[in-house]
């Protein structure tokens, strides 16, 4: 059994905030893969189902982000899981918006949702980091998470939930690697060449051969230049 926890706060109010992404990630990964229903769990929503081999359990805590831990803590009891089963996917200001890493284990910087699960199941757990780049002072930090997603930001959200979801199976199944690969398809796919496979280079235009000179004329005088110059002054 996994824990797939998502970070975020409950309400409407809330619904569209950069704080949200953990439970953007868990309601797409949710929809894509077949899972039942969520329904009131833990202090949470929790909705369970398949990811490939893996058993998975997707939990959002309903106890605001500052108590996620709760709702995490009673959730591993009952599944009879170690913190090393557990998946929490949160918003991360030190990178770039749409960009996704993979940690597993370290500290919380200063996230209110990981400092309250860090002080209910220790720090042993994986990360999924999900960028949201950040407003450029920490004055402006608390009004900048808690406010929505702008327009501007619809395609690249669009594509990274894409990518979670493309591969949850690989993250279930332990996979970190080909996890953030399918992530990395969607997110920054490779640029096509302007020359697809088999196709034959463009044929180098010829330079046609430089024309042979003509041959000098025969000179009749067997005199040579010197000679015909000494000659000119007797």
């Amino acid at each position: 059994m996994r824990l797939f926890v998502g970070l975020g706060n409950p309400g409407q109010k809330y619904a569209g905030n950069r704080h949200n992404i953990g439970f953007m990630a868990l309601d797409r990964i949710a929809e894509d893969h077949g899972f039942a229903p969520f329904r009131a769990k833990f202090q949470g929503l929790l909705s369970e189902g398949r990811l490939g081999s893996a058993r998975v359990a997707l939990l959002k805590p309903q106890t605001f982000m500052n108590l996620s831990g709760q709702s995490v803590g009673e959730a591993m009891r009952f599944y009879k899981i170690e913190p090393e089963a557990v998946t929490v996917f949160h918003d991360e200001l030190d990178l770039a918006p749409g960009k996704c890493r993979v940690k597993m284990g370290g500290g919380h910087a200063g996230h209110n949702g990981l400092r309250s699960i860090h002080a209910h199941i220790g720090e042993g757990y994986q990360r999924v980091r999900l960028g949201i780049g950040h407003p450029g002072h920490k004055d402006r930090v608390a009004p900048y998470v808690l406010s929505d997603f702008a327009k501007a930001d619809a395609d690249w959200l669009d594509d990274l939930m894409r990518g979670l979801s493309d591969g949850a199976a690989a993250l279930a199944e332990g996979d970190a690697a080909r996890f953030q690969n399918a992530v990395a398809l969607r997110t920054a796919p490779p640029r096509s060449s302007t020359g697809g496979a088999g196709t034959a280079p463009a044929a180098a235009k010829a330079t046609p051969p430089a024309p042979d000179k003509a041959p000098a004329a025969e000179d009749p005088d067997p005199r040579s230049a010197l000679q015909k110059l000494m000659d000119r002054f007797r």
